[in-house]
């Protein structure tokens, strides 16, 4: 009968040994050092750093031997349940040849990602975004949103005979932007339904518009103040221009392995996409 204790003792002593004898001068533990075996299925150092490196945080936080032991036994209690089972399901299989495949390209992406990215192709792609943009104008602007034209017309009429804009917005608009005197904020170019936007890019500052018909209804819109805005530096554009750049060596690796190599498709109509949902044929 195993006594668990010791053997867990038993085990973090073999380690502990093998880095005392780093310390004096020998070969220490590597990745491939069996720290426990069950029935000649090995538990190795490497499989417990990893381990251990998936933990959540609050287990990060314990002390190592703690971790230590708490893991190898996990791991022991894992190999004695899975030498348990006679017969491995189907499923069981397709899941580790799924996460197997899923892990080696992982690799992949992740050396990929890694790769250094050029200022040079920084810049190539910075350009390649911005070559034919100029600085956008945005517009602060007010407005006052009544049911009907005549509606419109009356309130312009107000403000034309020196009517604050803002006090008769409060008094006379339906529009949420009413209490706060029609003020809008910035808003640049697609922020607005078209007619308003198209109202708005006309004036000039200060200006009151003709009334202005929208799916909301009749507005009245005075234009507050205008400002440009300048392109995005390439310092701001660096972490999305890195993406992209490792988007597009990703898609061309595809696309080279692709050629490279012999794929086999189903024929149109050999399956019916809903047996994806048939796990029963994983008992089959």
């Amino acid at each position: 009968m195993l006594n668990r204790t010791k053997y867990l003792a038993a085990a973090a002593a073999v380690v502990l040994s093998a880095g005392l004898a780093h310390a004096d001068g020998h070969e220490g533990p590597k990745a491939d050092t069996v720290v426990a075996s069950v029935d000649g299925a090995n538990i190795t150092l490497g499989q417990l750093i990893m381990l251990r490196s998936q933990l959540p945080a609050q287990y990060q936080q314990l002390p190592d031997d703690v971790v230590f032991n708490g893991l190898v036994e996990q791991l022991i209690n894992q190999q004695l349940l899975a030498n348990s089972l006679e017969d491995v399901p189907a499923r069981v299989e397709m899941t580790l040849e799924n996460e197997r495949r899923s892990l080696l390209a992982g690799e992949v992406v992740n050396a990929l990602t890694e790769e250094e990215i050029s200022e040079a192709d920084l810049q190539a792609a910075y350009d390649a975004r911005f070559a034919d943009q100029e600085p956008g104008t945005e517009y602060n602007a007010s407005h006052i949103l009544v049911e009907t034209e005549e509606e419109a017309l009356e309130v312009i009429a107000m403000i034309e005979d020196g009517a604050d804009f803002a006090t008769t917005a409060q008094e006379k608009s339906t529009g949420p932007s009413g209490p706060n005197g029609g003020n809008l904020g910035w808003f640049g170019p697609g922020m607005m339904v078209a007619p308003f936007e198209e109202a708005v890019a006309t004036l000039e500052v200060e200006e009151v518009s003709a009334p202005v018909q929208t799916q909301f209804g009749w507005h009245v819109v005075k234009l507050n103040d205008t400002r440009e805005t300048a392109l995005p530096t390439l310092d701001e554009m660096r972490a999305e221009l890195t993406s992209e750049i490792q988007q597009a060596k990703l898609n061309d690796l595809i696309t080279s392995l692709t050629d490279a190599a012999e794929i086999t498709l189903p024929e149109d109509g050999a399956f019916d996409p809903a047996l994806i949902q048939n796990l029963d044929l994983l008992d089959q």
